[in-house]
């Protein structure tokens, strides 16, 4: 199969999941830098799009899921918002729910746009490096002919 097709299904499928287009990426036989940088574009295009699209329906989701601002303050998530904030968000979505949901939630939840795209940059890189590098460690590792 031809690299350049391996590379875009690489980053269509990390618009829609960093875990599943890293080991593909591998397995469709790409370079680690190669799928690294594939799934980590990929991941940033989504969150770009729910970021810059999805922050003209906060207030249409906000208003059908919580209703009021005294509604959202009593959840669990709104908690957690409180002590992480934009930042412990944009590091540890990619990895926990995925970034565009990640973005999303932050988007919810009133975060600055633009703070929160740059932290959730930081947060794919982040992990698109370390999962790439776990994972082609791991399968040099077990298949060192590979």
């Amino acid at each position: 199969m031809d690299p350049l097709n391996n590379i875009i299904i690489v980053f269509l499928t990390g618009i829609a999941e960093l875990w599943l287009a890293i080991p593909l990426g591998l397995v469709l036989k790409l370079s680690a830098v190669t799928t690294a940088i594939a799934a980590a574009l990929s991941s940033v295009t989504s969150s770009f799009l729910v970021a810059f699209a999805g922050a003209n329906l906060r207030c249409k989701i906000f208003k059908y899921r919580y209703g009021s601002d005294e509604n959202l303050k009593k959840g669990r998530i709104y908690r957690i918002w409180n002590k992480y904030g934009v930042v412990g968000l944009g590091i540890l979505s990619p990895l926990l729910l995925g970034a565009p949901l990640g973005t999303a939630m932050g988007i919810i939840l009133g975060a600055e746009r633009n703070k929160l795209f740059l932290w959730i940059t930081i947060g794919i890189i982040i992990w698109s490096l370390g999962l790439t590098a776990a994972i082609y460690l791991g399968i040099i590792t077990i298949y060192p002919r590979i």
